[in-house]
């Protein structure tokens, strides 16, 4: 069988490039139903883009790489995109854009997108071989227990990264494009849980407070999450993605709140109440109670004088804590790392050494923030070399 553009990969990236590829396009999956990362995604009605998304929202080691292509593409395209096909969308916070209804919507009309172009899907159809050589991509497969063989003038790598192996995912993109010379830079799980040691934090699991988590990269703003196994919620998955294994983290509680101020009004209205009971007023009680487990939280708060109150507040501002690691691939929503962009242009993503070779989306050294920009990265990223191949 010999097409023009073979796509490994029917996700978010894979569809919209086969959308925009124009016909004699196939693209497989081993999966039985396209779209499984966006089926699941933001709690089943998909977080498919946000409204600031910018290349200051990335993780490359050339962080200008993803200005071509998102340029050429933004979250104004894809939102109109979506408005088109009768999708009710809204905002959450930050910029957040769901789907009032359902995640599989999105996928619907990808598929229906992609169809639209001429584009052919096969699902449960694997990989077996891939070789290069003057007749353009010769790639072996197994569709449904039988063998096809392939021959195509493009490949485009698709498949993503090793972020949630349960759902299929593995590291056949970089295995790929090892193959055919492409540098693979290091991969580790982004914006993913913490863990500690020794059910450090299994007493507060399901505990959650608003915080400001910083590293000597970044800070971000938002809830933080108590677990059984040690510290998630947005506010930590962010920060893990800047995080290096033996470092710190700095927990800033209760960032929009000036404490101090509070602690010393409360002291002049209701001096005999607890310090414990009133910091249960800014802070959930069981936190309280894990704060004040080694003593330093005693007296009620007439006992306590401005340097002492000033003291507890600075400590809020500037827990450190130590992660053991993290959660791994298992829970990671991304991975980071990847096929390093140097070896790809960054207006088609073409490989500029192998003619032909695409590589897309979450398999490439451009990593987003939670929130929809890894989704808009996959638009842009697969609508870019779409727009290539179509020519």
């Amino acid at each position: 069988m010999r097409i023009k553009t073979l796509i490994l990969g029917a996700g978010a990236a894979g569809m919209m490039c086969a959308a925009r590829a124009g016909g004699d396009c196939l693209v497989v999956d081993h999966a039985k139903a396209p779209g499984e990362k966006i089926r699941i995604s933001g709690g089943g009605r998909c977080n498919f883009t946000n409204m600031y998304a910018a290349a200051e929202n990335y993780l490359s080691q050339n962080p200008h790489f993803c200005k071509s292509a998102m340029a050429r593409y933004t979250q104004w395209d894809f939102i109109e995109l979506v408005t088109r096909h009768g999708i009710a969308w809204h905002e959450k916070t930050l910029g957040q854009l769901f789907c009032d209804d359902s995640a599989r919507q999105i996928v619907t009309m990808l598929v229906k997108e992609l169809r639209d172009a001429g584009a052919d899907l096969w699902l449960q159809t694997s990989v077996v071989d891939v070789s290069h050589g003057s007749d353009g991509f010769t790639v072996r497969l197994e569709r449904e227990g039988k063998p096809v063989t392939v021959t195509a003038q493009n490949l485009v790598l698709a498949t993503g990264g090793k972020s949630i192996p349960k759902m299929g995912a593995t590291g056949l993109a970089y295995e790929i494009a090892t193959q055919f010379g492409l540098n693979i830079l290091d991969t580790r799980p982004g914006l993913v849980p913490f863990t500690f040691g020794a059910d450090r934090f299994k007493p507060l699991a399901g505990v959650s407070v608003p915080a400001r988590i910083s590293n000597a990269e970044a800070s971000f703003d938002e809830a933080l999450l108590f677990t059984h196994r040690g510290l998630s919620g947005p506010a930590v998955l962010q920060i893990s993605s800047y995080w290096r294994e033996g470092e710190e983290i700095a927990v800033h509680l209760l960032p929009e709140v000036d404490l101090f101020v509070a602690l010393r009004e409360q002291r002049q209205q209701s001096g005999r109440k607890d310090l414990t009971t009133e910091l249960a007023r800014h802070l959930p009680a069981r936190l309280v109670e894990d704060l004040a487990a080694d003593g330093s939280l005693k007296g009620r708060l007439a006992d306590q004088s401005d340097a002492a109150l000033q003291a507890l507040c600075d400590r809020l501002k500037d827990w450190r804590l130590k992660p053991t690691g993290t959660e791994g691939y298992r829970t990671a929503e991304v991975t980071l790392g990847g096929i390093d962009t140097d070896a790809l242009s960054s207006r088609s993503m073409e490989a500029k050494a192998v003619p032909g070779l695409y590589a897309i989306g979450e398999a490439v050294d451009v990593t987003g923030w939670l929130g929809g920009y890894n989704f808009q990265w996959a638009w842009a990223s697969g609508h870019a070399a779409g727009t290539a191949i179509r020519g």
